[in-house]
């Protein structure tokens, strides 16, 4: 889809290894977010790049109305198969495929990094409600843990151009648009328990991983083995789940 940076289409070789590898968001950020959000019976809510559905089926205990908006078709198969009963649809954030003032709620789960931001913007502008509410949440990689940092240390050779949450502000993104009332912001603490076949999903899931030769994505399975192996078999990685909130004012 012309919309897509080029590195995204790396996540349709990867969504089976992004469902399984890929940690969940930490209940005190989806409880946080549900609550500022307001998500309840009778509120629709657009989760938009859903990917697999890995936020979109911490939102379904709310009762809320929930659209997926996921561009890439092996994530979006995906998320149909494990999360049954939500509409997925086709589209991007550049396209959002919703009339104006459609939605109560926006929230995009590790996936605005890919964005073209200022029109993403305007267009989630544009779907929400006057009073609603727009939620940006990553579960970032935290370097100060020595695994981290070699998984960091396997994969900038391939990184290229590929767009990262940690190039941008994304506070003042927001604030700077004047399109939302002004952002929140949150951090939690998350951990995800891994056995050797996990760490490799969790490492082969990364876009430029699963796009790179297969040659070369053979050399960093291997790699991601052996440093599951030097622990044991067990690895535990720590995250730093962001959130950031803003809301469509009401005039």
């Amino acid at each position: 889809m012309p919309d897509l940076h080029p590195g995204a289409l790396g996540f349709g070789a990867a969504a089976e290894a992004y469902e399984r590898g890929r940690p969940d968001y930490p209940a005190a950020a989806v409880n946080r977010l549900v609550e500022r959000l307001g998500l309840r019976p009778g509120r629709m809510v657009l989760d938009l790049a859903a990917g697999t559905g890995k936020l979109t089926r911490a939102l379904v205990p709310t009762g809320a109305n929930i659209v997926a908006v996921e561009p890439i078709p092996e994530m979006r198969a995906q998320l149909e198969k494990r999360v049954p009963g939500v509409a997925a649809m086709t589209g991007t954030a550049e396209r959002i495929p919703l009339g104006d003032c459609f939605v109560d709620a926006v929230v995009v789960a590790s996936a605005f990094h890919w964005f073209r931001s200022d029109e993403a913007l305007r267009e989630i502008h544009r779907v929400l409600k006057p009073g609603g509410g727009l939620a940006l949440i990553w579960n970032t990689r935290d370097q100060r843990d020595p695994l981290q940092a070699a998984i960091t240390a396997l994969l900038e050779p391939l990184q290229g151009d590929t767009p990262r949450r940690r190039e941008r502000d994304w506070r003042r993104l927001v604030d700077e648009s004047g399109l939302f009332g002004p952002c929140e912001t949150s951090l939690f603490r998350h951990r995800q328990a891994l056995d050797e076949d996990g760490l490799v999903e969790r490492v082969l899931s990364i876009s430029f991983v699963a796009a790179a030769p297969r040659s070369r994505r053979a050399e960093i399975e291997e790699q991601a083995r052996a440093l599951s192996r030097a622990r044991g078999g067990h690895a535990v990685l720590p995250y730093l789940t962001e959130l950031y909130l803003a809301f469509r004012p009401l005039s």
